[in-house]
């Protein structure tokens, strides 16, 4: 049995931060049917790249879950979900806030249908606010929480992060807080609204940068490649390249200099005699460490730094971090066997639970692949259900 193996969810999210989280639920054990719209389904199976017409984008983050097609502007489409929700733990939605009203598949809706509703509601702003009417997408959140003000490097255009951090940020913190709820219902029987905004997830990540803030007005400004409060905890040139340096505290720095670079006359110099200065100096002390680092080539610097117990690692491309042989051997490289795409390799799963793992029991459904199983189970008929085809209702 899987962790979650009891949940029942409906997904009628699309894109990436809800879909994400019904794959994380999914995992775990949760039965999840992906309610499609009519007109082609989720609009990531229309993001490349695809193989043999089948988007490689929907398969990476949909795996182990059904999928149907329901119209939710239809009031018989409507109807069937209605039946779908009284039995079901979990509902998931990332529409633009009022849209779930509109279709009449709202919290306040399917609360009347199933008081023991745990609903999700995944948007860019919120339920609630003067922004909550707006649409909000991943990089405009990046903008607005000041995280891309922080990233880069100094007096230089501002950047984004490499991925999509807050739409995956959405879908994570909308995870454990379904389960928070879902803990609640279990002890109390109550369901309960689950409200997610994109532009609020990733706030409080800026721990240190909250400190330096409420303490003394500190705006934080971009490092580069640089941490924001230790040092040297930063990427480095060595001769073939650059390494990540992780001196993240007193003891390392003290290792790095007797036993990885043999300076000991470093730790006397007053410039860098503790954290706050390193990170005061850290420029000046960059250039002396890269006049030292630059001598030898990455795989030296790494074996040193590992024989000191300094933390450090190759700064990799992602082809060079998925062929890596610990990820490989604790299993973050997953091969399934899709319907349309053949073998196809995905991510893995970072918690490694010891009695209940995640596993991938199926790979993305292909469109509608599971309709007919689904209309079978609330005792439709083959004749009805080719009548709802033919209105439009299901695909």
């Amino acid at each position: 049995m899987l962790a979650l193996s009891k949940m029942k969810v409906l997904d009628i999210s699309q894109i990436m931060a809800g879909p994400y989280c019904t794959m994380v639920l999914a995992d775990l054990g949760a039965e999840v049917t992906k309610v499609e719209k009519v007109n082609g389904g989720d609009d990531s199976r229309q993001m490349g790249p695809y193989v043999n017409d089948e988007s490689t984008c929907f398969a990476q983050i949909n795996r182990n879950k059904k999928s149907i097609s329901l119209n939710l502007k239809e009031d018989a489409g409507r109807e069937i979900f209605y039946q779908l929700a009284k039995d079901a733990d979990v509902i998931v939605e990332n529409y633009r806030t009022g849209v779930a009203k509109t279709l009449k598949v709202d919290y306040e809706t399917i609360k009347e249908i199933n008081p023991g509703i745990i609903y999700c509601s995944i948007s860019g702003y919120g339920q609630t606010g003067p922004y909550s009417h707006k649409g909000g997408f991943d990089l405009v959140a990046q903008g607005m929480t000041g995280l891309m003000s922080m990233t880069g490097e100094p007096g230089r255009r501002p950047l984004k992060t490499g991925i999509a951090v807050y739409d995956i940020g959405a879908g994570i913190t909308a995870a454990y807080s379904i389960l928070a709820a879902y803990i609640h219902k279990m002890n109390t029987g109550e369901g309960q609204l689950v409200d997610v905004a994109i532009a609020e997830c990733g706030l409080p990540w800026f721990s240190w940068e909250a400190a330096a803030y409420f303490t003394n007005g500190t705006v934080p400004q971009p490092t580069g490649w640089r941490h924001r409060v230790s040092a040297p905890y930063q990427a480095i040139k060595v001769r073939d390249g650059y390494i990540m340096l992780g001196c993240a505290n007193q003891r390392t720095w003290e290792r790095l200099c007797l036993e990885v670079i043999a300076r000991p006359d470093l730790l006397e110099d007053p410039r860098f005699e503790t954290n706050h200065l390193r990170g005061q100096n850290v420029e000046t002390l960059e250039s002396v460490l890269e006049e030292i680092f630059v001598e030898d080539d990455m795989s030296y610097w790494l074996e040193k730094c590992d024989q000191a117990g300094v933390p450090a690692g190759p700064i990799n491309n992602f082809a060079q971090a998925l062929q890596d042989p610990h990820y490989l051997e604790r299993g973050m490289v997953q091969e399934v066997e899709h319907p349309v795409i053949g073998k196809m390799k995905m991510i893995g799963f970072p918690s490694k639970l010891s009695l209940t793992p995640p596993t991938i029991r199926s790979p993305a459904p292909v469109y509608a692949q599971h309709t007919d199983e689904v209309m079978d189970s609330l005792g439709i008929s083959a004749e009805r259900l080719a009548a709802l085809r033919e209105q439009g209702v299901v695909k």
